[in-house]
């Protein structure tokens, strides 16, 4: 279990490279916590949309969307289970595709959403980079500190 938890804590890139994954997932994270506001603040327009995309009981959908780009940006921006908030992100961006952007279109649904779960598929394969509490856990974990503790 602690190697599972040190390979999700973990950064595949080191040096100059780990700050590639940084930059992705704070610049993601942030714009996934904007679209979120949307989402949380504007109900009755954005459910009038998610209507019109055909997703299922909007009601309901919308406002577990906005929750999770709420709650999922935050911990990106901060480095905090960042592999698993990155699938589940990622997962999103594949519904807003398939949904927004068949019905819709346009710049935001088929160009920023791919680029979006882009970014996810990398943060995901990549991990935190730096400055992350992901890496200092892993650091942490790596020298001994909490693996001593657990034992």
């Amino acid at each position: 279990m602690l190697d599972l938890l040190r390979r999700l804590r973990s950064t595949r890139l080191h040096g100059v490279a780990a700050w590639a994954p940084t930059i992705a997932r704070v610049a993601a994270g942030a714009v996934f916590v904007s679209q979120s506001f949307g989402k949380l603040f504007d109900y009755s327009n954005e459910v009038h949309d998610f209507r019109r995309y055909e997703v299922p009981w909007p009601e309901v959908a919308l406002p577990a969307v906005g929750v999770l780009e709420l709650v999922g940006g935050v911990l990106l921006v901060v480095g905090v289970l960042t592999r698993p908030a990155a699938l589940a992100l990622a997962l999103n961006m594949v519904g807003a595709i398939a949904t927004a952007g068949r019905v819709e279109g346009g710049t935001f649904n088929l160009v920023v959403a791919p680029l979006m779960l882009a970014a996810m598929l990398f943060v995901l394969w990549a991990g935190p980079g730096r400055w992350s509490v992901d890496e200092h856990l892993d650091a942490r974990m790596t020298n001994g500190t909490l693996a001593t503790r657990e034992r």
